[in-house]
């Protein structure tokens, strides 16, 4: 595996358009080179047959049927905006 340098740290930054403080340079040269060595690491692991997956405990939507249901609270609805007209909301007019 190569050895992750503080250019390849500040093209990344760069790229992701992030404004690194250049102190911190070399933290984040350690930091990225140990993950990359984890990710090989985990590279070796045998995963033959086995599904990919998303997470560990399978979530499923519980769903139910859509029905409508009528009610009969429109005009108390309606009733209650400022200005109305008919059946609607009268609002001012944008342009």
């Amino acid at each position: 595996m190569s050895q992750i340098t503080p250019e390849d740290v500040r093209k990344v930054a760069k790229l992701a358009r992030l404004e690194l403080q250049e102190e911190k340079i070399t933290t984040y040269t350690s930091q990225l080179e140990k993950i990359l060595a984890y990710v090989a690491h985990l590279e070796k692991v045998d995963t033959e047959g086995i599904p990919p997956t998303t997470r560990a405990v399978e979530v499923v939507n519980v769903m139910r049927e859509d029905t409508a249901i009528g009610t009969d609270v429109r005009e108390e609805i309606i009733n209650q905006a400022p200005h109305r007209e008919d059946s609607f909301y009268r609002v001012p007019k944008i342009l």
